[in-house]
């Protein structure tokens, strides 16, 4: 983990005015360290030993707070549970159709596409998303050796 990222994490949540608490600075660790893009069940699930009293809406509410500072990036994929995902800058996933597995990864050459997109169509582009799917290293390991 980063100790950085957290210290800056926690320095922009006071600039913001929002406390920090034992919780919430559990579940930036968690988000931090997590290159998994878990869920709000998957922190609640983690972190629910350590903190017994907390409940997921706890988490859910924190998350909320996380995204609206800019702290995270909430990811919808047409599931029924959102992921979060630490780096906010701009950047695209690889998921995998078995386990959902998302990896992240960088290809500049995309921002072009939004400069022609604006310059085709005239529109004042904000922002753009791009999915690729397949299968993870560790699944395809698991499908040959089923077959």
């Amino acid at each position: 983990m980063s100790d950085v990222q957290l210290k800056e994490a926690i320095h922009t949540l006071k600039e913001t005015g929002v406390r920090i608490t034992p919780q919430r600075h559990a579940i930036l660790e968690y988000l931090i360290e997590s290159m998994t893009h878990p869920t709000a069940d998957d922190i609640y699930k983690s972190l629910e030993g350590k903190f017994p009293n907390m409940s997921v809406a706890t988490v859910y509410n924190n998350l909320r707070v996380f995204r609206e500072v800019g702290l995270v990036k909430e990811l919808t994929y047409g599931d029924a549970s959102s992921r979060f995902d630490f780096v906010t800058s701009d950047h695209y996933h690889v998921i995998c159709e078995d386990c959902g597995k998302i990896v992240d990864f960088h290809y500049p050459g995309l921002d072009a596409v939004e400069q022609l997109a604006a310059h085709i169509t005239d529109f004042q582009i904000t922002h753009h998303r791009m999915e690729i799917y397949g299968i993870c290293p560790e699944c395809s390991k698991t499908k040959s050796n089923v077959n």
